[in-house]
């Protein structure tokens, strides 16, 4: 494994096509909600195809120390055994978001201390909605005065559930948090939105749509989620692959040319970056299914785009890439909350594209990027995966450029070098 100083040299592609059929492992969002609700169930579950990245790995570390069941077949599928939850115990959150905000109000429904610390980001990133919530609810929390990492929780066994406001302006995880244990507690929850906006509105609505594939009352009105008490049983399901991670592979299509086809793209989704589809046709590529698979086409023309991003802005990095290589200006909106994300994502952008040439302007809840001829150099990457993915994306127009620290990929991606080979040597 590469250290964190390491440059990795981007493969170069100019205008040679790439045509190559990829697999994308399974969804993050969806393989880390699903151990959640595997865990609150009340008989085992299993999980076909899930993603084994850092992430998951944090989710599935943090679930274990509470006492949960989780074991891993040779094919990857991992097995949820439900079992009483308790402390003491210590939960490593990594950097990662749904990790920091979705295992406290789990690990409130168990009995004894649980101290929560992860990496130094991590105590940058907000988390006091979730803490507010939940002391709100009657669980006491120690935390320093901003209301983020580290805290340690003194958990007494159960959580009764009642009313609670939320301001989810900053992620829309602090809504979803609640929403996953909210069926295991005694009277259920209410959740009502109290900010201004609410980014990244499809992964609530993931959230509501796996809760009810469980057999669990939501009621939506506005702003506010209700939640009854339910006993969810275990299942058998397959999690689909992660079509945000899709983005870079089919954004290689329309930088290269030629055809790159994603297997297993469902017809029916919440995931955002099922959203790709429409963006990347308006950017000029040619997308379409194939059976089961989606195929998208590269024209030889990459077009700008002015777009709100608001809820998708996981998205961003991608679209940025693709946008500093167009033929016409960008204007990326309704994504300040992505300053919040593993790095602050916009200056991240601004300033990495702009050392490479690049005319990016950066407002505060936007980007407008201009395209400009670009030059090689070290593209940075802040300990952020989707700026790593972004850095490889222009190295295959751009000759000569070094990306900082690729193995950061491995957070949802793990195995995003091999993929990135196999992509340009067609494999399939």
């Amino acid at each position: 494994m590469m250290d964190s100083g390491t440059l990795w040299q981007a493969p170069f592609r100019g205008s040679e096509p790439v045509n190559a059929t990829i697999t994308i492992p399974g969804s993050k969002s969806v393989t880390n909600r699903a151990l959640i609700l595997a865990a609150l169930c009340d008989s085992p579950s299993v999980l076909r195809r899930p993603l084994h990245s850092r992430d998951s790995a944090l989710m599935i570390a943090g679930l274990k120390n509470l006492g949960v069941g989780i074991e891993q077949d040779a094919n990857g599928d991992l097995t949820v055994t439900p079992a009483p939850l308790f402390g003491p115990t210590q939960i490593d959150v990594g950097n990662a978001g749904t990790v920091m905000r979705f295992l406290p109000p789990v690990a409130a429904m168990a009995k004894g201390i649980i101290h929560f610390d992860g990496d130094a980001r991590s105590h940058e990133r907000p988390l006091g909605p979730v803490i507010a919530a939940l002391e709100s609810l009657g669980v006491s929390i120690e935390h320093g005065s901003r209301y983020s990492l580290p805290m340690t929780l003194n958990a007494n066994g159960q959580l009764k559930g009642g009313t609670v406001e939320v301001d989810a302006t900053s992620s829309s995880q602090f809504i979803s948090a609640l929403l996953l244990v909210a069926p295991a507690t005694k009277e259920g929850i209410t959740i009502i939105h109290t900010g201004q906006s609410l980014p990244s509105m499809p992964h609530i609505e993931m959230t509501v749509s796996m809760l009810r594939e469980k057999g669990v009352s939501v009621e939506i009105s506005g702003n506010t989620w209700s939640v009854k008490p339910h006993v969810m049983h275990g299942s058998d399901s397959v999690i689909e692959p992660d079509l945000s991670n899709a983005a870079p592979f089919m954004g290689a299509a329309m930088i290269s040319g030629g055809t790159v086809v994603i297997r297993d793209w469902p017809r029916s989704t919440t995931q955002p970056g099922d959203q790709l589809r429409d963006i990347f046709t308006q950017m000029g590529a040619l997308v379409r299914f194939e059976g089961n698979n989606l195929a998208i086409t590269g024209t030889g023309t990459i077009h700008g785009i002015d777009i709100d991003l608001h809820d998708v802005g996981e998205l961003t990095p991608s679209i940025a890439a693709l946008a500093a290589l167009a033929d016409s200006p960008s204007h990326l909106r309704g994504i300040g909350h992505l300053r919040l994300h593993e790095t602050d994502r916009l200056s991240a952008l601004a300033t990495e594209i702009n050392a490479l040439g690049g005319s990016v302007i950066e407002e505060p809840t936007a980007l407008v990027i201009n395209p400009a001829p670009l030059h090689s150099g070290v593209f940075h990457t802040y300990e952020d995966h989707r700026l790593a993915t972004a850095g490889a994306m222009i190295g295959l127009r751009v000759a000569g450029i070094e990306v900082e620290n690729i193995e950061t990929t491995q957070k949802t991606l793990p195995d995003f070098l091999g993929a990135w080979a196999q992509l340009l040597n067609g494999g399939k």
